[in-house]
């Protein structure tokens, strides 16, 4: 089951495991790989392209803080729980799997692992789920766990 973009808040007891929320596209540009590496992560091979092919990458990469920055934006603009906020609680076994580099365009699909109720307080549950970054190729360029509470209805 893929949920759509849109729709009215949605509660702990309406999501189930299984479920799959795809998003749509970012495309990194040089221009957004240098702004973001220039404040955030400047270290040469995200702000300069000569630098990118002597090193490690053998081109200029964007920062694996902008894809999951780029991922986490994607996947709210997907409004997997309606209007419901995605709410994170812990991400877990975050994996750069494989560069992204300028002109690379990415989604991703974030699929609901589990649920559970809260033993402590009722007002609450909580989701794990797998969040995937894949580039224009179908490649994994980034994994990850995340754990997202959610409102019971009524709460």
């Amino acid at each position: 089951m893929t949920q759509s973009a849109s729709g009215p808040a949605r509660f702990f007891e309406d999501v189930s495991e299984g479920e799959r929320t795809k998003t749509g596209s970012f495309t990194f540009t040089t221009e957004s790989i240098v702004a973001f590496a220039a404040q955030y992560d400047p270290q040469p091979m995200h702000l300069d392209a000569e630098a990118g092919k002597a090193s490690f990458f053998k081109a200029q990469v964007a920062s694996g803080w902008q894809t999951l920055g780029v991922t986490m934006r994607l996947m709210v603009d997907a409004h997997p729980f309606g209007t419901t906020p995605l709410i994170g609680l812990q991400i877990d076994e975050i994996r750069f799997a494989h560069p992204v580099y300028p002109g690379d365009t990415v989604t991703a699909e974030l699929e609901i692992t589990g649920k559970r109720a809260s033993k402590s307080r009722p007002d609450r549950g909580f989701l794990t789920g797998k969040t995937i970054t894949l580039n224009q190729d179908g490649k994994e360029v980034l994994s990850q766990l995340w754990t997202m509470l959610m409102p019971v209805r009524g709460s």
